[in-house]
């Protein structure tokens, strides 16, 4: 067993598929064999087209099979700031795309018989020691969008809170044994990692694939320019912990405390989820350490079995980018910017795009498109991410002893917990000795020794 190994990749094998050998074509090219690259590719497919997919690494061995796999439609304090920031209509068209997204993973299970311990579920929205105020305007704001919604001042959670809200007909799963099911319906081509996009022209470590359309579902667009998506999200890291020897409670929990913990069980493990941070932003309240510090509060008598961590993209405005990525670049279409809703964000990414590169209409293109600006909404965070980036550029510009990402050039931080070297600015992560873990880097470190 590997170290911080996912509870996902310790009991799923997904057979391995070739690289890419010399010179192909292809209708539609999806770099990123993920939850959103595999979905998309699927229902392009369903309408007729021909699609390849790149994979770096492994099926599923980026994000995906790190997450705790939530498939649901609360997605956090969400839906009150949606309806005050963009109006009720709008806020409308994210549940409706996030709940059909639900319904569109159990048809795709049902279809091709995917085995995958799918299952419908309650989630909870909950506070412990926060402002109950918050969570009952979420209901309100939840209830004028028709979710099926009700507050308690009870959970089955074994400790007290101060308020929660119920959230039915939710769902969770396997992600890697349902990526396994869909995966075998496509054709994907792993160890193939993509070294540059000109037009319609992708040119990989193992050849080359010329495309009409191209999709960059690779958690992290690359490409500086156009699309400049490095100005517009940051990411962020999270953690979980698999424990045994707890006495089983039903639901789903997401906490809305600065330091809330998610759960959720997989068979007769308990799943926590926090002790979250900023990519190359690392203190003592975060990481491994707090996390099993929370945990063991609450739970004396549970064991680790298992324990990884994840990394998320999380947009200024709070909404994902799918769509054109750039006017500049008819042919090029995006996923990402899901922010820790991954598994309903990548359905209504595949369920749009599908639409969007037939010539079809889809309601939610005007909600995601990348060429947006919501200023009112994302400036904060805007000015918050180029204070960092200043940091993280200047920093050590002197001294020249500090690793620097080959992405921009921002200064390199170490995170202890992880044992790797993070990039404050935009969020590329590097192993011990350099290697490439993260993008949007694309590049290994050189001559880096771990502290």
């Amino acid at each position: 067993m590997k170290e911080n190994e996912s509870i996902w990749k310790k009991t799923t094998v997904i057979p391995h598929r070739p690289a890419l050998e010399g010179e192909i074509q292809a209708e539609v090219a999806v770099i990123g064999a993920g939850m959103a690259g595999l979905l998309i590719a699927y229902e392009l497919q369903k309408r007729g087209k021909k699609v390849v997919v790149l994979e770096a690494d492994r099926i599923g061995g980026g994000q995906t099979g790190n997450t705790t796999a939530k498939v649901t439609a609360q997605h956090g304090l969400i839906y009150d700031k949606l309806i005050r920031c963009f109006g009720e209509d709008f806020a409308k068209g994210y549940a409706k795309a996030q709940r059909q997204a639900i319904d569109g993973f159990e048809r795709i299970i049902r279809a091709e018989r995917i085995e995958c311990h799918w299952e419908r579920a309650d989630l909870y929205l909950y506070t412990v020691s926060g402002d109950e105020r918050l969570l009952r305007r979420e209901l309100a704001a939840a209830k004028r969008l028709g979710f099926p919604a009700e507050y308690c001042l009870e959970t089955p959670l074994p400790f007290p809170v101060k308020g929660a809200v119920r959230f039915s007909e939710q769902a969770q799963f396997h992600p890697l044994e349902f990526l396994r099911g869909l995966s075998e319906k496509l054709t994907v081509y792993e160890k193939t990692e993509v070294l540059r996009v000109r037009e319609h022209r992708i040119e990989t470590n193992r050849g080359v694939v010329t495309a009409k359309q191209i999709v960059f579902a690779c958690h992290y667009p690359f490409p500086v320019a156009p699309g400049m998506y490095f100005l517009r999200q940051h990411q962020e890291r999270s953690y979980v912990l698999a424990l045994s020897g707890v006495p089983h409670f039903d639901g789903m929990y997401y906490g809305i405390d600065g330091d809330g913990l998610s759960y959720r069980w997989y068979e007769d493990l308990l799943l926590v989820g926090g002790g979250g941070h900023r990519t190359g932003e690392v203190a003592e309240a975060c990481g491994f350490r707090a996390l099993e510090a929370q945990a063991g509060e609450r739970f004396p008598c549970a064991k680790t079995v298992a324990r990884w961590s994840a990394q998320d993209c999380m947009p200024h405005d709070e909404l994902p980018f799918v769509g054109h990525f750039s006017l500049w670049r008819p042919g090029w279409y995006v996923a990402t910017g899901l922010k820790k809703w991954g598994m309903t964000g990548s359905m209504a990414a595949a369920k749009l795009l599908a639409a969007q590169m037939s010539g079809r209409h889809s309601a939610s293109a005007p909600l995601f498109t990348p060429q947006r600006l919501h200023w009112r909404a994302s400036r904060k965070a805007f000015w918050n991410d180029v204070k960092h980036s200043v940091k993280g550029l200047g920093k050590g510009f002197f001294r020249g002893k500090t690793p620097r990402c080959p992405h921009m050039g921002c200064a390199l931080v170490w995170n202890p917990d992880e044992k790797t070297w993070e990039c404050p600015c935009h969020g590329s992560r590097f192993g011990a000795r350099g290697e490439l873990l993260d993008g949007p880097a694309q590049k290994s470190l050189k001559n880096v020794k771990s502290l």
